[in-house]
């Protein structure tokens, strides 16, 4: 069951008010699409957007049974990097709040079958939108031993990136990776013992660096933050959620250095308790949020 991180908080920094307009960047399960649409309500819209056309399909089926839903939320299934171009194309607007909520699905991790799950043996995809060229597969076949090397240290700050990149390599000679299992095994091989024995899984940091670069993660938030700036309305707010620091620390510059935002958060907002006892994936989660200036 998909579990909106930080519902109450989103809504409280968000603020949506009747009738206003709220883009929902990255629309997922549709839990913070529909919440806000019920706040925005009865003549608010939103627009959700999600570059997976799999999740765009599934909120289609949930908005059908909302009384006037294919009315008051607009999808779109495309990367939120052309969000400009979505807002013209739509016709949406005036903008009173954007929302960016940077974790990946459960949908991903439990149901996808793109191999973002260490833990269960599946192809090695990890794409959001299955038109992009680029699989988690061909990067670690095909780039130099250096490249990969780079990633897992720039995307992911892992202790062995030198020794899994080598390991790679060395396996790729005599068959190609193309099952997370592979992948698992090389990083077992590749590691002290004592590093597979932390709390935290020894092949985590090299499968989120590897999405990261399969979806050109970073280089896409550092596209859509101006992009949401300028399409907001004076006063209108710009909430994102990030899950790992390479993340927090663009969201937390941009919004500290642009002169037309005023943070709202000076330190962001993490989920209580109670939320990661009932869902744990939200434990890493980072809130912050801003104010489009008046001036």
């Amino acid at each position: 069951m998909h579990i909106p991180v930080l519902l109450q908080e989103v809504l409280d920094q968000l603020n949506p008010q009747p009738n206003e307009h709220v883009i929902d960047c990255t629309a997922g399960g549709g839990g913070h699409t529909l919440a806000i649409a019920e706040r925005v309500a009865p003549k608010g819209k939103v627009l959700a957007i999600d570059w997976d056309p799999s999740a765009i399909t599934a909120l289609e089926k949930r908005i059908a049974k909302i009384p006037q839903g294919k009315q008051r939320i607009v999808l779109a299934n495309d990367s939120y990097t052309a969000l400009s171009d979505i807002v013209t194309a739509k016709k949406f607007g005036p903008v009173h709040g954007i929302l960016l909520d940077l974790g990946f699905s459960s949908f991903h991790l439990d149901e996808s079958e793109r191999g973002f799950a260490f833990r269960k043996s599946e192809q090695l995809d990890m794409r959001y939108n299955p038109k992009n060229p680029m699989t988690a597969s061909k990067l670690l076949n095909y780039q130099s031993r250096g490249e990969i090397e780079w990633i897992f240290k720039k995307y992911g700050e892992e202790r062995f990136s030198r020794r899994i990149a080598e390991e790679i390599v060395s396996t790729r000679r005599t068959h190609p990776i193309e099952t997370t299992s592979q992948l698992v095994e090389i990083i077992e091989r590749s590691t002290p013992a004592s590093y597979q024995r932390q709390r935290l899984h020894a092949a985590t940091r090299v499968f989120q660096a590897l999405r990261i670069a399969v979806n050109n993660e970073l280089e896409n938030l550092e596209s859509v933050l101006p992009q949401a700036r300028d399409i907001l309305e004076p006063g209108g707010r710009l909430v994102v959620i990030s899950f790992h620091s390479l993340e927090d620390r663009i969201v937390k510059h941009f919004l500290r250095n642009d002169s037309a935002l005023i943070p709202q958060t000076k330190k962001p907002i993490m989920a209580k308790a109670t939320e990661v006892e009932q869902n744990p994936r939200s434990r890493s989660a980072k809130l912050r949020s801003a104010i489009k200036s008046n001036q």
